[in-house]
This record gives structure tokens, sequence and C-alpha cells, in this order.
């Protein structure tokens, strides 16, 4: 289906800027092979492997998720699973086109935004759509789970290190998600002096949802992940506000104390799960390979690689304070000299221009002798 409006003048076929305008019919068009590959005996096997979850193992099923034979399918991470993350980055690209060309792309319009406006306002109705989404679907997940009725489960691991269907399928979501930013680098233009500052973002969060997947880390990355959402949902939520509105952009984010409480409440969090609880949890052998994060190098990289996103999270934050100060002190110092030469002006046209005081002093006139 088409979802880039068409110029009039049609580019070259696979040409730069033909595949710019039709980039998301492309990645349609490669997603619909693997889905008709279903219908096929011989390329079912295949299809199966980049569509469905992998590395599934059935065990005997506890409490209330024992289906009627007594058993529950659980995973674990594999090799395959990089072609399911693949399959749905293609997902998430075409998810990615329709919601700018459907929603953003009227709402800038709409606005008339200027161009760099526009581009921001785009990014944080991206990014702020998906924060959403997914802090809705974790906490879901939490609870479902049981997670906040028993804490434990932030540093229990799970037998054999496998997860549910729902929680894998997030961290797959999550996973293919960010990888697709980085094609959307060059379908959106982006510039070369910007391209440092996007990748960083991205790969930060692949490093750590990435991380915790590997370590078997699910609930507490889960959670962290949660709580990270929500506060950058707030914060894209706010950039929106400023761009509909000029008012709202003087003065401090009313978003700054949710943001430090955040921050806080993430470092807790896993300096208390990761260097006290899983230090004392009893049964578990010191193999960081298998999972294991219960030895020293495992948790001083856990705890580290933790601290080093709350920094930088929190630099990004002081530095688009910083630069929104300096252009807001730009933009006051020629409005005060263009209030003086005003007001200059005036008094020139009334006859009552500014002069020095000892000129303003008429002269008495001297007596003739």
């Amino acid at each position: 289906m088409g979802l880039r409006k068409k110029s009039a003048k049609n580019p070259p076929m696979l040409s730069h800027e033909f595949i710019l305008q039709n980039h998301a019919d492309l990645v349609s068009c490669v997603g619909m092979f693997f889905v008709l590959g279903l219908m096929f005996e011989g390329t079912a096997e295949v299809s199966i492997v980049f569509l469905t979850l992998q590395h599934g193992v059935v065990v005997p099923a506890e409490g209330d998720q024992a289906l009627p034979e007594g058993t529950q399918t659980l995973y674990y991470y594999g090799v395959r699973d990089l072609a399911t993350v693949f399959f749905y980055m293609l997902v998430a690209i075409v998810l990615h086109a329709t919601l700018q060309e459907y929603v953003l792309d009227k709402i800038s319009k709409r606005m008339q935004f200027t161009k760099a406006r526009q581009n921001k306002c785009h990014e944080s109705g991206q990014y702020g759509a998906f924060y959403l989404a997914s802090c809705v679907w974790g906490a879901c997940i939490l609870v479902t789970e049981d997670c906040l009725s028993d804490p434990a489960l932030l540093w229990r691991t799970p037998p054999h290190n496998l997860m549910t269907f729902q929680m894998k399928f997030f961290y797959i979501s999550q996973l293919a998600y960010w990888f697709h930013g980085f094609p959307e680098l060059y379908f959106q233009k982006v510039k070369k002096q910007e391209l440092p500052g996007h990748l960083v973002y991205l790969g930060v969060h692949l490093f750590h949802i990435a991380g915790a997947y590997l370590l078997s880390l699910n609930h507490l990355g889960l959670l962290l992940l949660v709580l990270h959402y929500l506060v950058e949902f707030l914060s894209h939520l706010c950039a929106l506000v400023y761009f509909s509105d000029e008012e709202y952009q003087k003065g401090v984010s009313p978003w700054t104390p949710v943001f430090i409480l955040g921050r806080l409440l993430t470092l807790v969090v896993s300096v208390v799960t990761v260097g006290l609880h899983l230090a004392g949890s009893p049964g578990r052998s010191g193999d960081a390979t298998g999972g294991n994060v219960n030895v020293l190098a495992a948790k001083i990289a856990v705890l580290s690689s933790s601290c080093s996103i709350q920094a930088y999270i929190t630099w990004t934050l002081v530095t688009v304070h910083l630069q929104r100060w300096v252009d807001q002190a730009r933009l006051q110092a020629p409005g005060a000299k263009k209030r003086r030469s005003r007001a200059s002006r005036k008094g020139a046209e009334n006859g009552v221009e500014a002069t020095p005081r000892a000129e303003a002093v008429p002269k008495r006139k001297e007596k003739s002798p």
C-alpha cells in the first residue's frame, strides 16, 4: 500500500530520491515475501523463523498459567532471534512511515511549522508514541507476572533462564525498534553534524536492552525501561507543547522535577537489586556466561552501565537547558537594542532629541558695556 505521497516529478527507478519517497512500500514488499512463504511447504520453515518467536521449550506449568495438559511454553534467547528481530524491524519502519504521513505531517502543516521545527516535531511525535505504547505494555507485563506483588522476581533468576512469551516478545520488539532507527537516519535525511548524537542515542538503548536480555535480567530491565520510558514520554510531550505554543517556551520545563525523580529512582532500583540482593541470593553459581550476574565482573558491568546511561541522559538535559538559555539571551539582546533605537527616533520626531546635559543648558547673554 502507498505510504508516501508521490511527487508530480517521478524520480528514476532505484535512484536515491526514489528510495526515499517509496522506502515504506519497498520495505512492505520485503516483509510480504516472508508472509507469503508460509503458504508453501518448502519455504514455510524458513518463514516461521522470521515471523514467530524461536527457542521455545515445553515445561510443567505453574499456577494459573497451566494449560489443560499441565504444561506451558517458555523461551530462551538464541541465534535465531536475529531473524525475528530483522522482520519486526521491517514492521517498525512501515509503522514509522505510516505515523509520520497520516498524523505528524498533517499536524505540522496545520500548525505551519518551519523546516527545523517540523523535524523536531516529527522526532518528538515518533518517540512519544513509542514511549507511551512501550510504557503501557511493560506495565501490563509487570502486573500480569506479579513483579509488583513479588519484588524478589527482580533479582531471582528464572529456572534455566527461561522467559514467558510476552516477556520475550517485548524484548524482541524493543530491539527491532531501536535497530530500525539506523536506516531511518538515511530515510529522514539526517544532517551529518547531527548523526553522532543520533547514533549514540540509539547505541546506548540497544546496549542496555540487549544486556538485560542476554544476562537474563528480564524483570529488572523491564522495570527500568518502564521508568525510563515514562520520563522520556513526558519530555517529548512537553516538547510538542512548546512547538504548538511559544508562550510555553519560557522558563524551566515542568517535567524537570519528574525527570530528576525518575533518574534517582532508577539508580536506587539498580543499586539495591544488583549490588545487594544479587550478592546475597543463595543457590547461584558464579557463571556469567550462563546468564548469572552474581559475579564481581558482571555486577560491576551492570551497575556501571546503569549509572552511565543516567549520567548521559542527565548531561543531555543540562546541555539542552543551557542551549535554550543562550538562544533566549541572543534573542533578547537585539530586542533591547531595537527598543532603544525606536525611543531615540521618537524623540527626534517630536523635537526633543536627547542632547548632552551641558549642551541643553541655555547660555546667558553677555551684557554689553
